[in-house]
């Protein structure tokens, strides 16, 4: 069967030119550090701001962009999921009974965040009884707002769902369906709706959450993304605000909105799309710079969050940050596990040869110590590869 009918990198159709763009373009780098810069305001998520590209735009020197690689993995059979995420090209917008407002057989619940582009509302499927996180996007404005001066804030949007329909895998939220109707303004992502808090929900701003639930948050992070790696895929914004944690104490990684994919093991980049915080001290640098190894700091700055409660790095003004991302030294508590501090140390190495990989975190004593190991995972389509 063509993977293609079954909708798993189909969707909305590829657009003809997409490569990511930068929402914010930022020149000037004088003394290793970002200069004539000052703090965007914060969206109304507080976080989803973008610094990306270089002066011309790109996000990566690569031959091929995301819908022609997306492509030719779905035509090679190179698809995780087993169940493909549905695709409804109809909205029937109603309510019930009680009055609540409905989309098809989802009924509205409430609100429960924003994303980059769009709100994120919770919903009730009358079909199942289960609930579901639900991305809702106006099209309008999505093709109104640029992101650069030749795309719009659509790309990013439907770079996030082309890549969100290839994953599978228990630590990475799970796109169920997406709705998208010609004749309606919006369209929707259907997603598993992850009832846990953030993972530093209610911490305060001196305390951490401590070393054993930590390490378990950790274990999670880096399983999802040593995953998303050997698929080719770099996140480009793990941060606290990014990771769930279910009932279970379950950590899924979500928003995929700076993400990208790549053809194959070379995951150059210019500028990181990511949070100011968790950026890498080379992507601070206007130089060229791995995505994979962007993504390992921004677990050691989430690391490091979860332990102290505070970031590692972080100035009063956007270019303060930088250069403290750059030029200042990690400072740990005196009284830290000796284990837990080289750990941090190898996560946060300001040279990204010299820094750890994700399977060596996977390994490292500190992450073993309870309970050994980060077992390997098989996805779908590694079995079929066997």
């Amino acid at each position: 069967m063509c993977m293609l009918e079954m909708g798993c990198c189909g969707c909305f159709g590829f657009l003809k030119k997409s490569s990511h763009r930068p929402l914010f373009e930022i020149r000037g780098i004088r003394n290793h550090f970002l200069q004539d810069v000052v703090l965007p305001e914060s969206s109304e998520d507080g976080d989803n701001i973008l610094f990306n590209g270089d002066s011309n735009g790109s996000s990566r020197p690569s031959s091929k962009k995301y819908e022609e690689i997306l492509l030719a993995r779905a035509q090679s059979g190179w698809i995780c999921r087993e169940v493909p995420v549905k695709e409804t090209r109809k909205v029937t917008l109603s309510e019930d009974e009680h009055g609540k407002k409905m989309i098809n057989e989802y009924t509205r619940e409430r609100k429960v965040g924003s994303g980059s582009y769009g709100k994120v509302v919770l919903y009730q499927n009358v079909n199942d009884g289960k609930k579901y996180a639900i991305k809702v996007f106006h099209k309008p404005y999505l093709v109104k707002l640029r992101v650069a001066s030749l795309e719009t804030a659509m790309h990013d949007v439907l770079r996030e769902v082309s890549i969100m329909k290839m994953l599978d895998h228990p630590n990475i939220v799970n796109l169920i369906e997406v709705i998208d109707d010609p004749l309606s303004d919006d369209f929707y992502m259907v997603l598993e709706y992850v009832e846990g808090k953030l993972v530093c929900d209610g911490s305060g701003p001196t305390s951490g959450i401590g070393e054993n639930k930590s390490r378990r948050y950790l274990r999670d992070v880096v399983a999802g993304l040593i995953y998303l790696h050997a698929h080719n895929i770099v996140h480009g914004d793990i941060k606290p605000d990014n990771l769930l944690v279910t009932s279970i104490g379950k950590v899924k990684i979500g928003d995929f909105s700076v993400s990208q994919v790549f053809e194959d093991d070379n995951d150059e980049l210019r500028r990181s799309p990511g949070t100011p915080v968790f950026t890498a001290p080379e992507c601070c640098l206007g130089l060229t710079y791995h995505g994979r190894t962007a993504d390992i700091w921004a677990v050691g700055v989430t690391l490091y969050y979860m332990i102290i409660g505070q970031y590692p790095f972080l100035g009063d003004t956007l270019q303060e940050t930088y250069d403290k991302i750059v030029n200042s030294p990690l400072l740990l508590p005196d009284d830290i596990n000796p284990l837990l501090k080289d750990l941090l140390e190898l996560l946060l190495c300001k040279d990204p040869k010299r820094r750890i990989s994700l399977h060596a975190v996977a390994e490292h004593p500190w992450v073993v110590e309870v309970e050994g190991p980060i077992p390997d995972f098989q996805c779908h389509h590694s079995k079929i590869a066997k």
